[in-house]
């Protein structure tokens, strides 16, 4: 078969037809600039006031739009939250439950808080709190802010911490202009994902407080997930990552991020905690566990939603990358000693026989990573112990899920159809194309051709005429089957196979043009060469 030149970048199709990009450098990525200075997330702590028992629920509006919302308190017990945003057109937005930092962190001091969610950019939300029966009131709220100053009355000033409950409201900073592409989960065989650095991010370090702490060696890997919405776009992600960052370290006093790595739904990998990458960092990320251990998020909400395929898919192979360089077998065992506490079940001293890719769940006090994440498990520990073999079909089909590319070849006839069995990641071509090959073919897509496949003679001689970057463009159909012809249009002409002579006539603006035979290779004129099981016409 005819086999497309390398591309230089990979990136899913999308059935709405929308590019996206990344706002940071990758690490590697070419023409890869030095880290620039960035602004810092705004965090504002605002008193909820006047919470008594039962469900009430406070309004906040601020001047200055923000994106993430947090609840924090000295005792978050029996409390729970619910957050919803006003959106422009001045509806309101879903309510998202809030999650608790329950074995995230250090056990003692500092206030105690939930992850922060992401709502969007907005000005005014409504936080819904929950507390027991009869819970004594929180002090009322100040009348007004200040003028001047902080802007805000600042919880451990005016009151005694330990009455109140506070909404965090925190403003990423805004995406640069200068885009990169999305990195892609089909990384070659044993090639960890390209991992966004915390200088490439925009990671402050003067907020750390000492030396990173490092483990003897890791044993095991944990998974999370950060909950709140799942509604961001892959330009949010950076601005989430250091808004969790500024949250946790100075917020809740944790001096650095909880996770060693993070992960979005669109496959981006962010370094957490500081210290090394590919070093074994002792992170807070699981309460009783964090020795010999090493902790991913994946940002998003999975309680009821599954994480998207290329986060699975990359999550496996952080792990498999991680667990590999310790020599851990991803689907064998480990026993941990537990160092007990009050955020894991497993009392002190207890050594459980625990997966060597195990979840927050397994061991704390948590739902987390939720009910959808953990049934995934099985694929994430599956994808990580075949980290350094070559991607089979399998691992292609899967890679491709959600976009249009897959969603034609399966209405081919998937494996049965005569483009047969995918042979590469989907990839990069001129401007906004994409395209996968296949056995037999490929199929290309753009927003302005949809995805149409493309095989035989008339495949060949379009990728010698230069594929899409060629005369013709993009094919805007498949092949047309005709009495003595077989007709295949494109976004500038036609191509036209002749049955009985074997030949290839290309046609622009009406002018016909005989394309010279390959006489490196005999031209199959078998007609079952060009009649799929399934019409695609």
């Amino acid at each position: 078969m005819l086999y497309r030149r390398q591309a230089p970048s990979i990136l899913f199709t999308a059935l709405a037809a929308t590019v996206v990009l990344l706002p940071w450098a990758i690490t590697g990525a070419p023409g890869e600039r030095k880290p620039e200075t960035r602004s810092a997330p705004t965090v504002v702590e605002e008193p909820l006031g006047g919470l008594g028992g039962g469900e009430t629920i406070r309004e906040i509006h601020r001047d200055t739009p923000f994106a993430l919302v947090a609840v924090t308190a000295a005792d978050l017990r029996g409390t729970t939250a619910r957050v919803r945003a006003r959106k422009a057109d001045g509806s309101w937005g879903p309510w998202y439950d809030t999650e608790k930092l329950e074995g995230v962190g250090p056990e003692s001091g500092g206030p105690r808080g939930t992850e922060p969610v992401f709502v969007g950019r907005t000005k005014t939300v409504q936080i819904a709190v929950t507390r027991p029966a009869g819970a004594p009131a929180t002090p009322p709220a100040p009348a007004a802010a200040p003028k001047g100053g902080l802007g805000y009355v600042p919880a451990t000033t005016e009151q005694p911490f330990g009455e109140n409950i506070n909404a965090v409201l925190i403003s990423p900073p805004q995406a640069p202009a200068d885009l990169a592409p999305l990195p892609s989960a089909a990384t070659p065989p044993g090639q960890p994902p390209r991992v966004i650095t915390r200088a490439e991010w925009g990671a402050d370090e003067a907020m750390r407080c000492g030396p990173p702490k490092y483990n003897e060696r890791i044993q095991a890997g944990i998974v999370h997930h950060t909950a709140g919405s799942n509604d961001y776009a892959p330009e949010d992600s950076a601005g989430i990552v250091r808004s969790i960052y500024e949250y946790h370290a100075r917020t809740l006093g944790w001096c650095d991020i909880a996770y060693n790595a993070l992960v979005d739904k669109y496959g981006q990998v962010f370094e957490g905690r500081a210290g090394g990458i590919n070093r074994p960092v002792q992170g807070s990320h699981t309460g009783g566990f964090n020795h010999n251990t090493w902790g991913v998020a994946m940002i998003g909400d999975f309680e009821t939603v599954p994480p998207t395929p290329i986060q699975i898919r990359t999550t496996g192979r952080l792990l498999g990358w991680v667990l590999g360089q310790a020599g851990v077998n991803p689907l064998g065992t480990v026993v941990l000693p537990s160092e007990g506490g009050p955020f894991t079940k497993i009392p002190f001293g207890a050594s459980p026989t625990l997966p060597a890719i195990f979840t927050h769940r397994d061991v704390g006090n948590t739902e987390c990573p939720g009910n959808a994440a953990y049934a995934a498990m099985g694929q994430i520990r599956d994808i990580a112990a075949r980290f350094n073999d070559p991607l089979g079909p399998q691992d292609l089909i899967e890679q491709l899920r959600g976009g249009a590319i897959l969603a034609k070849w399966e209405a081919l006839g998937g494996m049965k159809s005569y483009l047969g069995r995918p042979t590469s990641p989907e990839a990069s071509g001129e401007d906004k194309a994409r395209y996968v090959t296949f056995e037999h073919g490929a199929v290309y897509w753009s927003p302005v051709s949809d995805a149409e496949p493309i095989t035989g003679e008339i495949y060949k001689a379009w990728g010698a005429l230069g594929f899409e970057r060629g005369a013709l463009g993009l094919p805007t159909s498949s092949e047309i089957s005709e009495p003595l012809w077989i007709k295949q249009n494109f976004q500038h002409g036609t191509l036209n196979f002749d049955r009985e002579k074997g030949t290839v006539t290309r046609v622009i603006d009406g002018v016909p043009v005989e394309l010279p035979r390959d006489t490196n290779e005999p031209t199959p004129v078998q007609l079952e060469r060009f009649t799929p099981p399934i019409n695609p016409a």
